[in-house]
């Protein structure tokens, strides 16, 4: 009879505990990366919790493989787990019996060639007939980069899968991608060698105590929150994850994720799903919890720039120029501060903005999702009678605080004006005591506040749960391909974004406060201007916070994109108040593309006294699709402009481009009907203001490069077409342009660097860049070029 078949020992208050092994199935843990900062930190500890835990139930073996040789990855290990400690609630004694044993059941193992892993195999199995285990299952956690996954499942695949029967899971550390494309080829190539419920990607922050109770929580007190857990009694939820650390020592990973798909799309995003979906009736039903997640992803509405401020604490680009080894003069848009006000198209949250927040180089440590409720309650009792900890009139909320911050423990709290909720006892205890502590500006008096009976790392929470096949807590494929789907579009538009720069820690100030008006989000105060008249020849605009110079002879003002399109909205504003007062009326045309889309948004959450009601909307260009449809230049103003203030129908001027439900055809005179409507209510076709952008190219409006509508002088209108028919857009023509009493060029980004270095030392060339050709004969142009493309 072999040592196993014997008993395992463990003096548990002077007595001898004996667990024959014949009624125990097997489980080979294989931990890839075992020497690594996050198996030291955390996976060794969570593995070792694991087997204390289920040693009741299985016999175990741990393998700690990395591709160095035996000699030098061994005694790393080793240092690792002999560092292992107890739960405080576990006797001394039996720690050490316990660690002892764990010690005795691993062992390292080298794992890089196929040869390896086949070496790997054939010792579980040697084991397992040795010993007389049944064998129930193998896991495998890989502790590695994700580019290693699909070379690793490849081995695991092709030598140590189990016989039938026993099971196989493969734990994944995120990243899963850095986009919708990367993800699916991830996805893609891993699904040739693992099957889906072999796979676990884990998301350490649903292991947080009290995130991982949200739904729990939720189910246990349905009575209570059924009634207000909607639009009508919710004002907003914030999701929040503040760091102090910075990113130095990962500038490499930071480079190509970057704070949002570092902990937004996974961690916060998970959060958002765990208060919005529907409770499951079973909230130990897999299948159903996963089914309402992917209802939530289907009624997000899609971000954009609007939603969205970021952030780039001020020594980052340094820490890049002296880790990655860049050129000094480097300069990366990578946020590592982002906050984000998330919509869903739901009756029960029709506008409710879920805020996403999270940064690194912060003022505090500290995690959390908050629900606020609205204060619908008037208390005309003054405030010093009032019975403070019942008072209806302060704030109510819900909060599943993670920990670190104010309180140095992870709780649930929730506002005594609310309602007592009903928690498991057997793993939430009741905090009575609070020793002047206060959250969100009030005494922790002010709330009912539970703590776990038994803190745990998230990793101890969650490892066990690989052994019990619990998929709730772990990122499907849908799961993940359904969140790169909605976080793909808003990283590409924020990645042609320079974020605004803090200094980084307590200096931070109010500089990263934001603002949520609408679904506009928008920092509360914009950065100090100082307009500097310069030479170009001397200083370059990132010099400055606004730059005021020259280009092409006409003025220039340049400055970081957020500073330039809030110089440009106030212009545009002074120049619509001085109309208004002179005329009654004021006539803006708007071009279509990226570039107006932050001045769009800058006028919806900042300038509410613009003369909205005395404003005719025209088009500069328009594609030949449907106004609703998303690729319309109508569609970008309406939805970023249009629909946040209430204007008069008939000052809304779209171009004609769907005529007798057919698209751009001549013989509709879409064109011509256009500029009638101009010739009738624009004061001598002259457009009071016209905003521009230009491409890469030098076009501008939808006049492209040696395009036979620049040759056309006669039309106010036309319609533009690619080598053959049909028609691809409608456009104001240069000469309508040029009659205007002002024009603003707005170009941002540093894809345009090129193309305005080029226009800046060339003459007039309407066919080879037709923006050159804007050149009012009785107003002023005035071009705004932000520092990236005034200077790469």
């Amino acid at each position: 009879m072999t040592p196993r078949q014997v008993l395992y020992g463990l003096f548990v208050g002077g007595l001898l505990q004996i667990f024959p092994t014949e009624c125990k199935t097997h489980i080979s843990v294989v931990l890839v990366g075992a020497t690594g900062d996050l198996a030291r930190k955390y996976l060794w500890r969570g593995l070792f919790q694991m087997y204390t835990e289920q040693l009741d139930i299985h016999s175990f073996s741990f393998y700690g493989g990395t591709r160095l040789h035996s000699t030098e990855g061994s005694p790393v290990m080793y240092e690792i787990i002999k560092g292992l400690t107890c739960l405080p609630n576990v006797p001394s004694v039996k720690c050490v019996m316990l660690k002892d044993q764990f010690i005795k059941l691993s062992q390292y193992h080298q794992l890089n060639t196929v040869e390896d892993y086949s070496d790997l195999d054939r010792k579980i199995d040697e084991l397992l007939t040795q010993e007389g285990l049944k064998e129930e299952g193998r896991l495998f956690y890989l502790s590695v980069p994700a580019f290693a996954y699909v070379d690793i499942a490849t081995k695991v695949n092709a030598t140590c899968r189990p016989q039938k029967g026993p099971w196989l899971r493969v734990v994944l550390e995120k990243p899963f991608g850095h986009n919708l494309d990367s993800a699916q080829r991830l996805a893609e190539e891993l699904q040739k060698f693992l099957r889906e419920e072999e796979m676990y990607r884990i998301d350490h922050y649903l292991g947080k105590q009290a995130i991982a109770y949200i739904l729990p929580f939720r189910h246990d007190n349905h009575q209570a929150l059924e009634p207000i857990w909607n639009q009508h009694h919710i004002e907003r939820v914030e999701i929040v994850m503040k760091e102090t650390v910075d990113a130095k020592g990962r500038t490499s990973f930071y480079e190509q994720y970057g704070v949002v798909c570092d902990v937004i799309q996974n961690h916060l995003t998970e959060i958002l799903t765990l208060v919005t979906m529907e409770t499951p009736a079973n909230i130990s039903d897999s299948e159903e919890i996963h089914r309402n997640k992917m209802r939530v992803y289907g009624s997000l509405q899609k971000p954009s720039r609007r939603n969205a401020v970021i952030g780039q604490y001020q020594a980052y680009n340094a820490e890049v120029v002296q880790e990655l080894q860049k050129l000094v003069n480097y300069r990366s848009n990578v946020p590592t501060f982002a906050g984000i006000g998330i919509f869903l198209d739901s009756p029960q949250w029709d506008g409710v903005p879920f805020i996403l927040s999270a940064g690194k180089a912060l003022d505090e440590r500290v995690g959390y999702a908050r629900i606020l409720f609205k204060d619908k309650a008037f208390c005309l009792q003054s405030e010093s009678t009032r019975k403070a900890e019942f008072s209806q009139c302060k704030p109510k909320q819900v909060i599943f605080y993670v920990g670190h911050g104010d309180l140095n423990f992870p709780a649930i709290l929730v506002s005594r004006n609310l309602f007592k909720p009903v928690m498991n006892s057997a793993n939430w205890k009741q905090v009575t005591e609070f020793p002047h502590l206060h959250l969100f500006g009030l005494p922790l008096s002010d709330y009912y506040v539970y703590t776990p009976v038994q803190q745990k790392d998230a990793y101890a929470v969650l490892i066990p749960q690989i052994l019990q096949a619990k998929r709730d807590v772990f990122v499907n494929t849908k799961d993940l391909l359904a969140s790169w789907k909605f976080w793909t579009p808003l990283l590409k538009d924020l990645s042609q974004e320079s974020p605004r720069i803090y200094p980084g820690g307590l200096q931070n100030g109010n500089n990263l406060d934001f603002t949520v008006a609408g679904t506009v989000v928008s920092f509360s105060s914009p950065d100090p201007v100082v307009i500097v008249p310069s030479s170009l020849n001397h200083q370059t605009a990132s010099d400055y916070k606004v730059l005021e110079s020259s280009y092409r002879g006409n003025r220039l003002v340049s400055a970081g994109t957020e500073e330039l399109v809030a110089r440009l909205a106030s212009d545009l504003h002074r120049v619509a108040e001085a109309t208004v007062r002179r005329s009654g009326k004021f006539h803006l045309a708007v071009s279509g593309g990226l570039s107006p889309v932050a001045l769009f948004q800058r006028l919806a959450s900042h300038h509410y006294t613009f003369p909205w009601k005395q404003t005719h909307f025209w088009m500069v260009d328009e594609r030949c699709v449907p106004l609703h449809d998303a690729k319309s230049n109508f569609r970008s103003l309406h939805d970023h402009l249009l629909a946040h203030f209430r204007i008069p129908y008939m000052n809304i001027h779209p171009m004609p481009v769907h005529m007798n439900r057919r698209l751009c055809v001549e013989e509709d005179h879409g064109a011509d009907l256009y500029a009638n409507e101009i010739m009738t209510l624009v004061n001598g076709s002259s457009f009071d203001f016209v905003v521009l952008g230009a491409g890469t190219d030098g076009h501008t409006a939808s006049l492209f490069p040696n395009s036979q509508a620049l040759a056309q002088k006669g039309k106010l209108v036309l319609l533009t077409e690619s080598p053959v028919k049909p028609h691809q857009r409608m456009t104001l023509s240069l000469p309508v342009i040029n009659q205007s009493k002002n024009v603003a060029v707005l170009i941002t980004g540093k894809s345009k660097h090129l193309i305005v270095s080029k226009m800046n030392k060339a003459e007039e060339n309407s066919e080879k860049w037709p923006i050159t050709s804007v050149q009012l004969s009785d107003g002023e142009l005035v071009w705004y070029i932000d520092s990236d493309a005034l200077s790469g």
